[in-house]
């Protein structure tokens, strides 16, 4: 008797998508139990003097827990990656926090990169054609350069960028470089924010308001942000208009 195939029309190719099907579990877990209710500037204006206890009295398990919590997030795709970098620069101060941060995203957006790839392959080369195949074959030969542009640029969703690169051919090395570069000067500038958080939050709290990220974040941030993306798309800009004249 012939081997029943699944619908992607290979035997098992179910299995693929079980990393992603994982993830999506997970998310839709953790929304169930309300934990989004503490990722929130409200809840660190609540428990900071508790958080900042627990973290003088037991810091290297602090740091670690923080890295895997954090790592967990961006993994899941939890939309907390700003709210917990200014976590990360209140308790444990802008450099500290900001390299644990560093870190713990990379690994986690890497989770979520490889599950996508796993699940999704070579969709784009497989399903269309056209204008749209040459995007993605010029975004493969540079991957490197336009990953990190998009990175630098805080224009699509952090959790977005950690899966669309898997519609593409960006190798693992690539993906891991480009986005440990690019979320470097972001990752320092809210962990900044975070460090010197204090009297914002018990200015609020004595006010009874809450605080939100966008009350933190500057148009002069936004705009040093843009400005590296600018700056950093100019090589692969070159590249191009030089290829186009050959």
């Amino acid at each position: 008797m012939a081997e029943t195939e699944s619908p992607a029309g290979r035997p098992g190719a179910w299995k693929r998508f079980v990393p992603i099907a994982v993830i999506l579990a997970g998310l839709a877990f953790a929304y169930a139990m309300g934990w989004q209710r503490f990722f929130s500037l409200s809840f660190l204006a609540e428990r900071r003097e508790m958080l900042m206890g627990f973290v003088e009295a037991n810091y290297a398990l602090s740091v670690i827990g923080f890295a895997v919590t954090y790592a967990l997030a961006v993994a899941f795709s939890f939309p907390a990656a700003s709210i917990l970098t200014i976590f990360a620069g209140f308790l444990f101060g802008w450099l500290v926090g900001g390299v644990v941060v560093a870190f713990a995203a990379t690994a986690g957006a890497t989770v979520i990169f490889l599950a996508a790839r796993s699940a999704f392959g070579d969709f784009l080369r497989e399903r269309v054609g056209g204008r749209v195949k040459r995007l993605a074959d010029g975004f493969e030969e540079d991957a490197f350069s336009y990953l990190l542009v998009l990175r630098l640029a805080p224009i699509f969703p952090f959790f977005v960028m950690n899966i669309a690169p898997a519609l593409f051919n960006v190798s693992l090395r690539t993906y891991v470089s480009a986005t440990f570069l690019g979320i470097l000067p972001g990752t320092f500038a809210y962990a900044y924010l975070g460090q010197g958080i204090d009297s914002v939050l018990l200015a609020a709290k004595e006010a009874g308001e809450d605080v939100g990220v966008s009350d933190l974040v500057t148009t002069e941030i936004t705009l040093a942000f843009l400005a590296l993306a600018v700056v950093a798309a100019i090589p692969p800009v070159i590249k191009r208009f030089r290829a186009g004249r050959a």
